[in-house]
């Protein structure tokens, strides 16, 4: 690749798999990668961390009637206001916004109906 390299306002900090047979998709990408699940009962969800570089990522069950997603988080600072300035640019929404013990999280897709992950810090009181 040839040329500048600009930095990324909003950087990735999680991936996710997300499909209807949790345990199934964790039993393929951990025999498949060598990765090994912490799971978070009584979710169906796992989480895996990184060695020796990458990110952190989860692989779960889809929300219902949800066809499920593989799609990378950014981090950004209002997730409210990027939802609504994704909207306005296209893009769907697979999940709205959701509050997680550590994070706050939404799904929405790119204008030809790829998913992508948004995440922020929980609202403090």
């Amino acid at each position: 690749m040839s040329g500048p390299v600009h930095r990324a306002g909003s950087p990735v900090v999680w991936f996710e798999v997300m499909g209807q047979d949790a345990d199934r998709l964790q039993d393929f990408y951990g025999e498949l990668l060598g990765w090994r699940f912490a799971r978070r009962e009584p979710f169906p969800y796992g989480r895996v961390a990184p060695l020796g570089g990458g990110i952190a990522g989860g692989i779960g069950r889809a929300p219902a009637g949800s066809p499920g997603w593989t799609t990378f988080y950014t981090r950004v600072s209002d997730l409210e206001a990027s939802m609504a300035r994704a909207t306005a640019l296209g893009a769907g929404v697979l999940m709205e916004i959701q509050e997680l013990r550590s994070r706050r999280i939404a799904v929405i897709t790119d204008p030809e109906g790829r998913p992508l992950g948004l995440c922020a810090d929980p609202l403090r009181a």
